[in-house]
């Protein structure tokens, strides 16, 4: 197996401002493997991959992200969008294609975030792909949001918490495993749960990280299940393409294109039907919010 380094497009860090389609411009950087730039990222790709083009997007919180591999390079673009996604995808993504010298019809396949998440974010996600991937006759990668942020802590084991609204939490627990194509071990699949229904893990020395441990009622509820088992929580973590990127090379490395899906095979992970609250549980809700502060 040969090992190569990526050039990395280092992108600057994010700004506050209105987001257009020039925030996060990236600029040439030396040779770097991609663990300069996450710590997660030790890319050790077969000869095949030196020469494949891959396309990640990530859209299931309120951060726009698109990363792209050419060959031995990656280029990527996260911007803050918040509710602005399907107007600033198609425009960040040809600036993207432009600056690394690409046509969609040039990919190999396409991965994407498919949640859980916000329900319209990860919809725009599954949807550009899909409709892509269709487009060009190529195959899709589907990676669990939750995945990517594991990939994201650089740790061998990690617990993954996302705010899931209405009182709930995405959750998910992970140990790295190389003899699997996306590199990754489920040991709590992504599942929805009730914060005081956390599932039991097993061993200490968890890195932890999602959205949900932002939030003090959240965290309080996280941190007194597992506070003796985890070795640190990285706050204010969003996922990024770029680790999307990431697992979907690793598993294409390992298990060929085969492991793809056809386009119209594709679909968000939601883990919930329902997307709003009635009233009375949203009554219910602001009284338990209100008892648990006071």
């Amino acid at each position: 197996m040969l090992v190569f380094a990526l050039k990395i497009c280092h992108c600057e860090p994010l700004s506050t401002a209105r987001p257009t389609v020039k925030d996060q411009a990236s600029v040439d950087g030396p040779l770097l493997a991609l663990s300069l730039y996450y710590p997660a990222y030790n890319w050790r790709l077969p000869l095949p991959l030196r020469t494949m083009n891959l396309l990640a997007l990530e859209t299931s919180t309120e951060r726009l992200s698109i990363a792209i591999l050419r060959g031995d390079q990656s280029f990527a673009r996260d911007v803050e969008a918040g509710q602005r996604h399907s107007e600033l995808a198609l425009p960040l993504l040809y600036e993207l294609l432009a600056e690394a010298g690409l046509t969609l019809r040039e990919f190999d396949a396409i991965a994407f975030g498919q949640g859980p998440g916000s329900f319209t974010g990860v919809r725009i996600a599954c949807g550009l792909a899909q409709g892509m991937a269709l487009g060009i006759g190529k195959s899709l990668v589907p990676v669990p949001t939750q995945m990517a942020l594991a990939e994201q802590t650089a740790a061998e084991q990690a617990i993954v918490a996302i705010d899931a609204r209405m009182g709930e939490i995405y959750f998910a627990a992970y140990r790295r495993d190389i003899s699997l194509a996306p590199g990754w071990q489920a040991e709590v699949a992504p599942m929805l749960v009730k914060p005081d229904a956390l599932p039991a893990i097993a061993g200490p020395g968890w890195s932890a990280t999602g959205s949900a441990f932002d939030l003090p009622v959240l965290n309080d509820y996280l941190m007194a299940r597992y506070g003796g088992q985890i070795a640190n929580v990285l706050y204010g973590e969003l996922p990024r393409a770029l680790a999307v990127l990431q697992i979907a090379a690793r598993q294409l490395a390992t298990a060929g294109l085969e492991s793809a899906i056809a386009p119209e095979h594709a679909a968000p992970l939601y883990l919930r039907n329902k997307v709003a609250m009635t009233i009375n549980e949203r009554r219910e809700h602001h009284a338990a919010k209100a008892s648990a502060v006071s």
